[in-house]
């Protein structure tokens, strides 16, 4: 009877790894993000240190029941999302997702850059944790996409585009400015335009 479960992203890749990891491993695929910033409104609390407010997807939410079901019983669960901070991310959603009591599954991160059987053992031999690190630059970079999808970068720095805005580059050079606290040198080091 297996006792782990392996969420990969790619139900191609979770037939694949199957095969090399054998019986005692289950292999789920997640489809890529279960969580994300919800499009109904802002769904970041710019009051609050720009604190994001995530949920799980909609259409996911069927896929969370059958996860949190096959976890059952399993005494660890391996996260393996590509290795990149969307996966980082993954990993970590799922995490939150699946982890519903103190004496659940351990929970470890693994990796690999190809889907080969000695990889995929090299990877299970020595299982990592998720990279808060990598969550948190995923999760800046969501939270920056999602304020300048909902224009309000451009309402809180409107003043500031004003002067001067036909000069190319010159939006994200005062942006840029906004951002580091108007410190000129540091934008010319970010920019490689000296201020």
């Amino acid at each position: 009877m297996a006792k782990s479960l392996v969420i990969v992203e790619s139900p191609t890749k979770a037939k694949t790894i199957g095969k090399y990891l054998g019986k005692q491993y289950v292999v789920k695929a997640s489809l890529g993000h279960v969580k994300d910033l919800p499009k109904k409104d802002l769904s970041v609390d710019v009051e609050k240190g720009f604190e994001p407010h995530y949920e799980v997807i909609e259409g996911k939410k069927k896929l969370i029941a059958e996860l949190k079901a096959a976890a059952k019983g399993m005494e660890s669960i391996y996260l393996a999302a590509d290795p990149d901070r969307e996966g980082e991310a993954i990993c970590f959603h799922l995490q939150e997702e699946l982890n519903g009591s103190k004496k659940g599954p351990v929970f470890y991160r693994v990796m690999f850059n190809e889907i080969t059987k000695s990889a995929i053992q090299k990877a299970f031999d020595k299982p990592l944790s998720v990279n808060l690190h990598l969550v948190d630059a995923q999760q800046a970079r969501r939270i920056l996409d999602r304020l300048v999808g909902w224009g309000w970068v451009v309402q809180v720095f409107a003043p500031s585009f004003n002067r001067g805005a036909d000069e190319p580059g010159y939006r994200v050079r005062v942006l840029l400015e906004e951002i580091a606290g108007g410190e000129h040198y540091a934008v010319g080091v970010i920019t490689g335009v000296a201020g």
